[in-house]
């Protein structure tokens, strides 16, 4: 395939116009029509218009179109690399290029608002003492991806990989989930859960974080190898909460490890079943495209990821 030559220098094909490039630059950088129409203060379908003029102009397609978002075209790789340069310059030197590091952007962080608050946000806090300016969101993965795809958040930390080839995701850290309870159900079922697996649980309060308990489905399913049968006495969305009640003695609950580590260390909580293989789910660290211009997202970004190993 023939390289393009987005500035005519060889002829063909034709030069586009510079908007068309700078609403180009967008998209690739965005990953998607959506998201780069308010970083250009055009809508939507004027982006859509211009990028179908310029892959007229060029002969080629640039963007593969998704259900959310578009994928860059192996011809959108070369194009970017050979003016996204020559625009940023052009930029700086009219007054609208990237600010300077002393006054970045905040970062717009989203995630689950249990693993912000107890490994995320701490790591982060010295960061914020240099400066760095954070903007945090909580939520369930899928909507905080949708936005971010949108162009609402830099970061998210997902509990799944995101579908498609829009984001650029990375393996944060393993979430090992346990099945817990207070001492005093313990006590009381001696040694019933070890022996009867989950049949020694069936009297016993269930703590979920939601009335269709994904996670201890997950969990009966992995350790047990048998579904799930049984109701929550309780559902609340946020497993903080889920741990308070279980803690207070309200029944049992699978958690995951990190955030009960304390009350297990203690005595708070004791496991009420200890498998060889337990569930574990790897949370993402995910980037929207295009936010390398504020330089504080890749700082929070690389201490996210440096914290990452030792959760």
């Amino acid at each position: 395939m023939r390289p393009i030559d987005p500035l005519g220098t060889t002829g063909t094909p034709a030069q586009p116009d510079l908007n068309l490039l700078r609403t180009f630059l967008a998209v690739y950088r965005s990953g998607s029509f959506t998201a780069a129409a308010p970083l250009l203060g055009l809508s939507q379908p004027t982006v859509t218009a211009q990028i179908r003029s310029l892959e007229r102009q060029t002969r080629r397609e640039l963007f593969e179109r998704l259900p959310r978002g578009v994928a860059p075209t192996a011809v959108a790789h070369e194009l970017a690399a050979r003016v996204a340069a020559p625009l940023d310059a052009l930029a700086a030197a009219t007054g609208h290029g990237p600010r300077a590091e002393s006054h970045a952007e905040p970062v717009h962080l989203a995630g689950p608002a249990e693993l912000l608050s107890t490994r995320a946000l701490p790591a982060l806090a010295p960061l914020v003492t240099e400066g760095v300016r954070l903007r945090v969101s909580t939520g369930l993965t899928d909507p905080l991806l949708d936005e971010l795809r949108a162009g609402r958040h830099d970061l998210v930390i997902a509990t799944t990989r995101p579908r498609g080839r829009t984001l650029s995701a990375v393996p944060l850290t393993d979430e090992e989930f346990v099945l817990v309870a207070a001492p005093a159900w313990a006590d009381r079922r001696a040694e019933r859960p070890a022996a009867d697996g989950p049949a020694g649980l069936h009297d016993v309060p269930l703590i979920a974080y939601a009335e269709d308990l994904p996670i201890v489905r997950r969990y009966w399913r992995h350790v047990f190898g048998r579904r799930l049968n049984c109701r929550a006495a309780v559902s609340v969305p946020d497993l903080r909460a889920v741990l308070a009640l279980v803690k207070a003695g309200a029944g049992f609950s699978v958690l995951p490890r990190y955030l009960c580590a304390g009350e297990l260390a203690s005595g708070a909580l004791v496991l009420l079943a200890t498998p060889e293989d337990a569930p574990i789910n790897t949370g993402f660290l995910v980037q929207r495209p295009g936010t390398s211009d504020n330089p504080h997202v890749t700082l929070v970004r690389d201490r996210l990821m440096e914290a990452g190993r030792t959760w």
